[in-house]
């Protein structure tokens, strides 16, 4: 029993205190995508009206070590935050609900744990003891969410448990989560469970039996929550409660029921109604101040959200257009916009797969106010995408290119400008003569795919006198990349003599172009980034790049008190 303790303990982090942060841990049952991550990001955004300290996390099981090499189709975009790490989308959402940046510590997957464990079994740091999910994997796990409570000074640290319970792939860290309530006391951690209720159109009525097997799993697992969020299309009927309220051992008032909202901002607001942050605060023994004026600035946002005129549609070409969530990012950056300057925003999915001539993207974009090519892998769909930002170019639509969306505008001017016919990325034709993209001198000798493109946060050198410093308002940013392929500077100053403007460039070496633009007695707004703007919105406070491209799509037609 000594040895056990023993062990525990070296899970401990030196300063950590208990009782000092409180935990919420929140997992999923019946079926993934039931809305975990916007029930977790909305109690983070309630959260924020008061004067706490609030943190987050989400475990992911697979065996990845990060998001970096999943394909959009099967997981949405990949998400990138300052240190460079590759997550997945809900790391987004919990920096838009916090309006603050994460880090390496705020996720973990199963790949990333067991490869933390392994290294450290190399290096002889288990005591010659066998390694065992119980002790050592479960141990690490809270050693992790320990850390992350130091660190960030934590006074309530969300814990989100990807996939639903029952899952091979996280059965551990929920196993750890019970041991961490064992270990920090009742009075420090609170669970949620995140259900969901059947409502068959052949029945005509809801059915929780799904649910109730869900809450029973988790509690044969030694977990009982505290809280039951039920999600349904529709208000849970009180019968349906009832009995999530007799199979989960809960009162009725913890029993949450949270239909579908035609937006996520609506749910931190509907969460205070039914008082779930007075439950949470109470049950963690918390009294902090409200923080009046940030609660304002949210039902401000959301007033403005409400009360949108007019609509303008804007054109997004890609070729994961059948999965939206691929480029959640960029959806949200035009959606804070969009609040921003009161006017809606409809998306023009474009499959530019199907796009095969100047002709065929003028039919593709017919009455669009603006255009964005994002960014990608690969060269399907590229083609298309060349002919989209020629025809915008040459009609004098916005265009907003991001990462790969920089590189295809480069080559279509290289192209149809400059007169090199077969400019091209080495990525995209290795049989090219004109290679006016090539791949990043840094990166020719490596082998892995995982981690080691030119990632997170880095500075960029502003010209003065230029789009880019208007945009910005100051001579030197930082933004977030993800790359391998650059402009070749072989090319950089032809394109300079042909009219192209390279208004951004790397800080100090000035080597890597990482803002270009056209002047605007040639075209009302072209502009293209290789980093990616859109994973800095957040919704008080959007993104610059993404603010002046919607004004120029308005044509510039917008209250002046609005961006004031």
């Amino acid at each position: 029993m000594n040895e056990v303790k023993e062990v525990s303990e070296s899970f401990m982090p030196r300063e950590y205190k208990k009782g000092k942060t409180k935990y919420i841990v929140v997992t999923g049952s019946v079926m993934s995508g039931v809305g975990k991550g916007t029930f977790t990001s909305s109690l983070a955004t309630l959260f924020q009206f008061y004067d706490l300290n609030v943190s987050m996390m989400k475990f992911d099981g697979y065996l990845n070590v990060d998001a970096g090499t999943l394909n959009p189709y099967r997981h949405g975009e990949v998400f990138v935050l300052d240190d460079g790490t590759e997550t997945d989308l809900d790391t987004g959402s919990y920096e838009r609900a916090l309006h603050r940046n994460l880090s390496k510590e705020n996720y973990l997957t199963g790949g990333k744990l067991f490869k933390m464990v392994v290294e450290k079994e190399r290096r002889g740091e288990y005591l010659g003891r066998d390694v065992q999910f119980i002790p050592h994997v479960t141990g690490e796990i809270k050693n992790f969410i320990r850390k992350l409570a130091l660190k960030d000074k934590a006074d309530i640290l969300i814990v989100e448990v990807g996939g639903t319970v029952g899952d091979i792939e996280n059965s551990y860290f929920i196993e750890a989560m019970r041991e961490l309530r064992y270990e920090e006391g009742r009075e420090n951690v609170a669970f949620v469970n995140v259900t969901y209720i059947i409502e068959p159109k052949a029945l005509g009525e809801q059915k929780s039996k799904a649910a109730q097997l869900g809450i029973e799993r988790l509690m044969s697992l030694g977990i009982q929550p505290d809280m039951v969020v039920c999600r349904a299309t529709s208000e849970v009927h009180e019968s349906a409660k009832e009995k999530i309220s007799l199979v989960a051992n809960l009162p009725m008032n913890n029993i949450i029921s949270l239909k579908d909202y035609d937006s996520i901002y609506e749910v931190p607001f509907y969460l205070k109604k039914q008082k779930i942050d007075k439950i949470f605060l109470n049950r963690l023994g918390l009294k902090p101040k409200e923080l009046t004026q940030t609660k304002e600035k949210w039902l401000k946002f959301l007033d403005n959200l409400n009360n949108r005129s007019g609509e303008i549609e804007i054109a997004l070409t890609g070729k994961y257009t059948g999965v939206h969530d691929s480029y959640l990012s960029i959806l949200k950056a035009l959606e804070h916009v969009s609040v921003l300057l009161k006017t809606k925003i409809k998306i023009r999915w474009i499959e530019t797969t199907e796009i095969n001539s100047v002709e065929d993207a003028q039919k593709q974009l017919a009455g669009v106010k603006g255009l964005i090519v994002p960014g990608g892998f690969g060269a399907r769909g590229t083609e298309g995408k060349i002919f989209c930002i020629e025809y915008a170019r040459k009609n004098n639509i916005p265009f907003l290119g991001l990462c790969l969306g920089l590189q295809l505008a480069v080559i279509e001017y290289s192209r149809n400008v400059l007169g090199l016919k077969n400019a091209n990325s080495s990525e995209l034709n290795d049989k090219a003569k004109n290679f006016v993209i090539d791949i990043l001198p840094e990166q020719k000798n490596i082998e892995n795919k995982g981690g080691t493109m030119r990632l997170g946060r880095q500075e960029t050198e502003i010209k003065s006198g230029t789009l880019a410093y208007t945009t910005y308002g100051k001579k030197e940013i930082k933004e977030r990349f993800r790359h391998r392929y650059e402009v070749n500077p072989e090319y950089v100053k032809s394109l300079e003599e042909a009219g192209l403007i390279f208004s951004g460039t790397s800080k100090g070496d000035k080597r890597i172009m990482q803002i270009l633009e056209l002047p605007k007695e040639k075209h009302k707004f072209f502009f293209a980034t290789q980093f990616h703007p859109e994973l800095l919105s957040r919704p008080l406070t959007p993104s610059k790049p993404f603010i002046e491209f919607v004004k120029a799509c308005l044509d510039g037609k917008i209250e002046k008190n609005l961006l004031s």
